[in-house]
């Protein structure tokens, strides 16, 4: 058979290993301390479970659809790799979108460890007594954060499904309500030069007039 049409899924031992890839990567850049950013870090957990479970062991969403479609659904197999991707089945099993979606995710994917890198990097250099305002700091107050969003959207773009999708809300605003209690102890901290700070620099997504002139610099 060719890869269209294989059973492309009960990979548990490739569910294992991706979850364990991209949980090292966030709780080393992340660093989580304190039971808040444990417990969000344990509902990150449960999306990336959701998400690798149904990527390789068993499709969930598909079974769904294809049950709720009948003969209706838009390709013959559903349950090979390439089919098993909701955006690749829309376009028709089109193995071009799926080279596309493929690429574009694991290039956003890396970009968000590198952001959540580049944050991580910044503060263990100052220390934790030291206000860091500069490198990605000059382009947003959590740069870390912005990077976990931006992986939690390669990600869905990687493979989408229903319970992801309907997780993912839940898992940035909780992200965004780890932020600002974060600020508030930063702001007793630090004073008036954290105020002025957070006054000049958005919270997760960067003046585009900073990045072009970042860019000609």
């Amino acid at each position: 058979m060719s890869h269209l049409e294989k059973y492309a899924y009960g990979l548990w031992p490739i569910v294992l290993f991706n979850i364990g890839f991209v949980l090292m990567f966030v709780i080393s850049f992340l660093v989580p301390r304190r039971r808040r950013e444990w417990r969000t870090l344990g509902v990150f957990t449960a999306w990336i479970v959701a998400l690798f479970t149904e990527m390789y062991g068993f499709p969930l969403t598909i079974y769904a659809l294809s049950a709720l479609l009948g003969r209706a659904y838009p390709v013959s197999n559903p349950f090979s790799h390439v089919n098993g991707h909701l955006l690749v089945t829309l376009a028709g099993g089109s193995e071009v979108v799926w080279v596309l979606v493929m690429g574009g995710s694991t290039v956003l994917f890396w970009a968000a460890i590198f952001i959540m890198e580049r944050g991580w990097r910044k503060i263990h250099a100052a220390g934790e007594n030291a206000l860091v305002t500069d490198g990605l700091y000059a382009y947003v107050r959590h740069p870390q954060y912005s990077g976990i969003a931006l992986l939690v959207i390669a990600l869905l773009i990687q493979w989408p499904t229903l319970i992801t999708l309907l997780m993912s809300p839940v898992l940035l605003i909780i992200y965004r309500r780890l932020a600002f209690k974060e600020e508030a102890e930063l702001e007793a901290r630090f004073d008036e030069a954290y105020r002025a700070y957070r006054a000049r620099v958005p919270a997760f997504v960067p003046h585009l007039a900073d990045l072009l002139r970042a860019w000609r610099n």
